[in-house]
């Protein structure tokens, strides 16, 4: 007895130490059977308490009554399939006639406390039946990307949702893309994983830094063209509108639409070209929009028109044609000038880090999701990297990027530096990176000569 009495206090002392310092561990080892029993125990009452049962169907009662039985329960929704994950728990609900998917949203704070989870949402997978997730512990605390996750064409993990799922930058479905955080806020971290991520695959990265390239140029070996002043930017942003247009006479070359030519193989994009023939797709970052929108002198708002004039054309035509954007600020907002709300409009993807005002806040998300607006501007100063990620459909989810130190991104995109293609559209704006030296370069590279 005092051995199992020894065993038994060295297994909590164990449990509370994992739960304490490694909550993935305690999860994993304790945490899931416990909550797998608490909901399979709880739920009956937990969803007659959240009131989402419904009355028993009438012939039940008719026959009750007409066998003198105990009048039928009321009946919450079947449990179809409870899967537990690395975080927490899947349960997969069938729902029972009369019951709608907006019931199980508007109950979820009120289960995450009645099975004692961490966070509870749910999704509609099919008409009649919802997905619940519950985490366990907090995920975001402490990020850990799972050891695999779905590889696809111009698709990266980036970070990791509230319920635990991970958030992917899928730039065929959203093709453009804006960034907003204040200082020390995250957002750079955010940066580093998106290149991360795009680093591995077959595509041109090119980069506007006008912090004189401290955020993008140590990346350089991976970048195909680089800028760090607006004057440079202008150029390197007329060199891809020019881009854009010849890939686009590339497409109407190649269409053949003709009687014998099936529907899948006439080409409207990119993607539809066969892989000989197919551009390289482009993704630009824009590490400081407010920088090319800013201007004091007549010559500086010649040169700014010039540059949102180019960033609203390539967010509206450039999707066809493999080039998207990135774009990223501290600000955003419509004193930086005439286009700027144009653009936004072009901009499906919206991602707000801490932010130090409400109207940043307001014009990532006021147009698509009004109520990401609150959880935005409530992110606490303290949890650098947290941020609120919404798109066009009204969605959006709190995620958190894991950290990725700047040395860590420069070994990465050494590592794949022979992946970074040689545009010749963009080749004046190489950046040289042939000595420690040069691994800053000035404005521009002198054009190549004969």
């Amino acid at each position: 007895m005092t051995a199992f009495t020894v065993a038994l206090v060295l297994v909590v002392a164990a449990a509370g130490l994992l739960r304490w310092r490694r909550p993935a561990w305690y999860w994993l080892a304790f945490g899931v059977t416990l909550a797998a029993l608490r909901v399979l125990v709880r739920y009956r009452s937990v969803m007659d308490a959240c009131g989402l049962t419904v009355p028993p169907a009438r012939w039940r009662l008719s026959l009750a009554r007409a066998t003198n039985r105990p009048i039928p329960e009321p009946r919450p929704p079947r449990i179809r399939r409870l899967r537990p994950t690395r975080t927490g728990l899947v349960l997969r609900l069938k729902l029972r006639p009369g019951q709608d998917v907006f019931d199980i949203a508007a109950a979820s704070d009120r289960l995450r406390h009645s099975f004692s989870m961490f966070g509870v949402t749910s999704r509609e997978v099919r008409s009649g039946v919802v997905e619940v997730r519950m985490t366990g512990y907090d995920v975001l605390k402490r990020v850990q990307m799972p050891a695999e996750t779905e590889t696809r064409a111009m698709r990266v993990p980036v970070a990791l949702r509230e319920d635990g799922s991970v958030h992917y930058r899928d730039y065929r479905a959203i093709p453009h893309a804006l960034t907003l955080g204040a200082t020390e806020s995250g957002k750079s971290v955010y940066q580093r994983n998106l290149v991360a991520g795009l680093a591995p695959l077959d595509v041109a990265l090119v980069g506007i830094d006008c912090k004189q390239g401290v955020e993008l140029f140590p990346l350089a070996r991976r970048f195909s063209a680089l800028a760090d002043s607006p004057d440079t930017a202008a150029e390197l942003l007329d060199a891809l509108v020019a881009r854009m247009a010849d890939v686009y006479r590339l497409i109407r070359t190649q269409q053949r639409i003709t009687v014998d030519v099936p529907d899948a193989e006439i080409a409207a994009d990119i993607w539809d070209l066969p892989n000989e023939l197919r551009p390289t797709p482009v993704v630009v970052l824009v590490d400081e929009v407010a920088e090319l929108a800013l201007y004091a002198t007549k010559e500086e708002e010649k040169r700014r028109d010039r540059i949102i004039t180019a960033l609203v054309r390539l967010a509206q035509l450039g999707r066809a044609a493999g080039i998207y954007l990135e774009i990223c600020g501290q600000r955003f907002g419509s004193e930086l000038g005439k286009g700027i709300t144009m653009l936004r409009a072009q901009l499906t993807g919206r991602t707000a880090h801490r932010l130090n005002d409400e109207t940043s806040a307001n014009m990532a998300f006021g147009d698509i999701a009004p109520d990401a607006v609150l959880a935005a501007i409530q992110i606490p100063a303290e949890l650098q990297g947290l941020a609120i990620a919404g798109d066009a459909s009204g969605g959006w989810h709190r995620i958190r990027a894991p950290h990725t130190s700047l040395r860590q991104a420069v070994n990465l995109c050494n590592r794949y530096a022979d992946r970074a293609p040689d545009l010749p559209e963009l080749a004046p704006f190489r950046p040289t990176t042939s000595t420690a030296t040069e691994l800053v370069p000035s404005a521009k590279a002198p054009p190549a000569t004969a």
